[in-house]
């Protein structure tokens, strides 16, 4: 039986494979061209993670607003429901294949 998402370790994990799917594809990497080529990938990552921490485990380590950056994301290039639907599909896809239990299903359920 797969475990649950049980620390900021299993999340990093999810994230950073997620990351390998959006990064690969040809629709969704104009999303992270900019993190890829100044070489911050690994920085956003950490950043991902935290925020998802504090989702999950009701922690405080993330201290950005995850809406002006995806709004200001948004003027440079356009997010669709297609791209949405790409993401949503790839962040279930990772979770599913690792994990299953309340946490992951409380992760999916927020990201939707």
């Amino acid at each position: 039986m797969k475990p649950d998402i049980a620390s900021r370790e299993d999340i990093k994990f999810i994230i950073t494979h997620f990351y390998d799917k959006l990064l690969a594809d040809p629709k969704m990497i104009p999303f992270f061209e900019d993190i890829v080529s100044h070489n911050h990938l690994e920085e956003h990552l950490d950043i991902i993670s935290d925020f998802w921490n504090d989702i999950l485990f009701d922690t405080t380590s993330y201290s950005n607003n995850v809406m002006k950056k995806h709004v200001d994301k948004n003027v440079l290039v356009t997010f669709k429901k297609e791209h949405f639907n790409i993401w949503v599909s790839y962040l279930f896809e990772t979770i599913d294949v690792n994990f299953f239990g309340i946490n992951a299903h409380n992760m999916k359920n927020r990201a939707r």
